[in-house]
């Protein structure tokens, strides 16, 4: 059942895309850790624009029709990116979050050309990316360390779980966006083991 929508309920954070258009993306002001964009999420939207991925002038284009996958997508403004730079794309996340997600793909479907968009719900983590993932499969994860509370536990249990199955490589600063990158912010290339 979806919850009623009130745009008192929500705030904006603009995210300007390279091309000088800039993405909408609404935010609670009450909720969980799911209902507000993250730096994070940020950065790695801002990563999928490099010029390793993502370059018009000379042809570069990563993105084109690849199908790509946001677990725990939250507001969605990674798969939102993604999508259009051309992305079919799958945002997912627990079922009281679906609202959000697809308030945040209407008010930036105009932006969405090439690509597609479309919110799911899926869990649990691991499992899933086991499932979902082949040998040619590259998972690009971005997250925020945290040092507080059982967050350090919890993260250290998903990366033990995580390595039984796949490799992790960190990707440093200088292959980032130079102004959207954090010490603290990682973002990781994770493939299956063969």
């Amino acid at each position: 059942m979806a919850a009623e929508t009130n745009e008192n309920d929500y705030f904006v954070r603009e995210i300007e895309k390279n091309d000088g258009c800039t993405l909408k993306v609404k935010q609670c002001y009450l909720g969980d850790v799911g209902c507000v964009v993250w730096d994070a999420a940020i950065v790695l939207s801002k990563y999928l624009e490099t010029k390793q991925f993502y370059e018009p002038s000379s042809g570069v284009n990563a993105w084109a029709d690849r199908k790509v996958l946001e677990l725990g997508a939250g507001t969605g403004v990674v798969g939102l990116m993604a999508a259009t730079l051309g992305a079919q794309v799958t945002v997912t996340d627990l079922e009281d979050l679906q609202t959000l997600l697809r308030l945040n793909i209407q008010e930036n479907w105009a932006l969405v050309n090439s690509g597609s968009i479309t919110a799911k719900s899926v869990v649990p983590l691991v499992e899933s990316l086991k499932q979902l993932s082949g040998p040619e499969t590259c998972i690009i994860c971005c997250y925020e360390q945290r040092t507080e509370g059982v967050n350090p536990k919890v993260e250290k249990r998903f990366f033990e779980l995580l390595q039984q199955s796949f490799t992790c490589e960190e990707i440093p600063a200088d292959k980032q966006d130079p102004e959207f990158s954090s010490p603290d912010i990682h973002i990781l290339h994770i493939r299956r083991k063969v």
